[in-house]
């Protein structure tokens, strides 16, 4: 299927405008859960940064003009009654706006400048043009006006606090026109590559190729995966800092990491259409793994964090994986992806296993994705039995990984690792109708209202038909009208935006709806897979969601969410096919 030429449209105050491989975005959203009434230039190097303040002007009084805003993939507008300003990406680290009717002015979002922070404004002579010099993202910013009359400027080479700002009108029947690039110490003066609606027209070709590759399967009857695919294709970066290859970030509002397991997901939805893109994106967190095997807990341009980490979900993910590739992957990255999964599998085995303990432990909420849980609410460090599932799964990974390569005496060693994790598992913390948890310090157990405890339901076909029935049942009762509720809605502890104490999330859905056809519930499985799409469908792709109302909560355009979207989009439009 073809996509319609302008792409679906939406609002940049749930998803920001944006273009595959760009650091930076146009957004009203400045930080997190911050909104500004104008529209900011708003960078993701070194942090995220609102570094430009563009403001639409009536002339010829100079006035901010009431607009209001239109976005597609390939181009976003502010449209007044006098008059309407466009803007287009030309390229990653460019954008070129152009206005009739209306004028505009370019500020410095930060008015203070110090020594180490805000931002400075001068005229380059030696390339006519105006730059705004950020100290947040070590980056320089330069206006070149193309058409038009640069009609004021303010605050050039002032220090200390002061307004920065240059405006760009024309004569009466004109246009305008200007660029803005994100650029490091200088490169030549800019010279346009295309004419403005050229530039339209090629943005809205490269988004329509995207949708076409990663959903060529959508209809009528998949409403939300041509927007899915673009909030995946707009929060997509270039390599750059210490993202070692083109990244899909968690979002490109204050949610701009890769965490190591929401990348799980996008590697998945990308697969068939973008195999090379879903191969990098499952990589890039091993492309950091430390000395003990582990995986940092996330990876952005100018950070890597490792005071936590992440649930082993990749061999479950490489299982998927490799079965959604158009193209099996060579024997040697099956050999380097097998020692990868080792060396992860390992840490788990070693630096989270007590001495004599078959299991292993997290030391917090976050080690689990599940960050405040009720699951950890008498103790932090504790032996659970999501873990223990996703454990087994990465070793029948690693087993039929090890049976590719012919390595025999490995493969044979991870499916008895499996077998014998998966039986402590059931002995330890399976009391014959659910799983519970173990404190490392004290021994004590407990089971909780969070859906966490019901994960193991992941083991889908290795599970006994009693355990995962009990299992099916259970998870059940968290079903709401739009999907599974982290925390059971009738929990003394649940809180409609309660993080993962309530709230649907995208992970837990796929993860379950995965597991529970996998187990033989394929009716279950196909009423949370139909809850969550059609919540999508209404509410867009959030960080997660009321369980109760559907609304939308915290991030509004989140990858793992989109990415999630299309994978169960994708299988129901198989399954009704056959």
């Amino acid at each position: 299927m073809t996509a319609a030429r302008s792409g679906p449209a939406f609002s940049v105050h749930d998803i920001p405008f944006s273009t595959y491989g760009s650091w930076f975005d146009i957004s009203p959203v400045t930080a997190e859960k911050t909104y500004a009434e104008d529209l900011h230039l708003v960078s993701h190097q070194n942090g995220m940064h609102a570094v430009l303040r563009l403001v639409p002007l009536n002339p010829p009084t100079g006035d901010r003009a009431e607009t209001c805003i239109e976005a597609t993939p390939g181009m976003l507008s502010w449209i007044a009654e006098s008059g309407h300003i466009d803007l287009v990406y030309e390229g990653a680290d460019t954008v070129r706006l152009r206005g009739s009717g209306l004028d505009i002015s370019v500020l410095a979002a930060a008015q203070a400048l110090t020594p180490f922070s805000g931002t400075y404004f001068l005229h380059d002579p030696a390339v006519d043009a105006h730059v705004f010099t950020s100290y947040e993202t070590g980056r320089r910013y330069r206006v070149t006006v193309l058409s038009g009359t640069l009609a004021d400027t303010a605050g050039a080479q002032m220090l200390g606090s002061a307004g920065r700002a240059l405006t760009v009108t024309a004569e009466a029947d004109e246009a305008w026109e200007i660029a803005i690039e994100e650029l490091g110490t200088t490169r030549p003066p800019f010279a346009a590559s295309a004419v403005f609606g050229d530039l339209v027209e090629s943005a809205q070709d490269a988004f329509a190729e995207f949708a076409d590759a990663v959903a060529p399967w959508r209809s009528a009857a998949t409403p939300a995966a041509e927007l899915a695919a673009y909030v995946v294709w707009s929060a997509t970066v270039r390599p750059a800092g210490l993202v070692t290859r083109p990244a899909v970030l968690m979002s490109k509002h204050w949610m701009d990491k890769v965490w190591s397991w929401d990348h799980c997901f996008n590697a998945l939805a990308l697969a068939p259409g973008c195999p090379e893109l879903a191969l990098d994106q499952f990589a890039l967190p091993f492309d950091h793994q430390d000395d003990s095997g582990a995986l940092p807990d996330s990876v952005t341009h100018s950070e890597i964090l490792n005071n936590f980490v992440k649930p082993p979900i990749h061999g479950w993910t490489f299982g998927h994986l490799r079965r959604r590739l158009p193209t099996p992957p060579r024997q040697d990255e099956l050999g380097k992806t097998y020692e990868r999964l080792e060396r992860w599998t390992d840490f788990w085995l070693t630096a989270r296993r007590v001495p004599g303990s078959a299991l292993a432990h997290y030391e917090h909420g976050n080690d689990s994705g599940w960050d405040n849980a009720t699951t950890f609410d008498p103790e932090r460090v504790v032996v659970t039995a999501d873990l223990a599932a996703f454990l087994v799964l990465q070793q029948h990974e690693l087993a039929a990984l090890a049976q590719e390569l012919n390595r025999q005496d490995e493969a044979q060693r991870w499916t008895r690792a499996a077998e014998e994790t998966q039986a402590v598992l059931l002995d330890q913390l399976w009391t014959g109708d659910r799983f519970v948890t173990r404190g490392v310090a004290t021994g004590d157990t407990w089971s909780s209202s969070s859906l966490l405890d019901l994960m193991p339901i992941v083991l889908g076909e290795h599970l006994p038909h009693d355990v995962s029935s009990a299992l099916a049942d259970h998870i059940k009762a968290h079903l709401t009208p739009y999907g599974l509720a982290t925390e059971l809605t009738t929990s003394s502890h649940y809180l409609a935006d309660g993080y993962w104490r309530g709230p649907i999330w995208a992970p837990a859905t796929v993860l379950i709806e995965d597991g529970l056809r996998r187990a033989g519930h394929h009716r279950l499985a196909d009423d949370v897979s139909a809850r969550f799409r059609a919540l999508c469908e209404t509410h867009g792709f959030a960080e997660n969601f009321d369980a109760v109302t559907g609304v939308g909560l915290r991030d509004r355009a989140y990858t793992w969410t989109a990415s999630s979207y299309l994978l169960l989009a994708e299988a129901h439009v198989h399954r009704d096919s056959r």
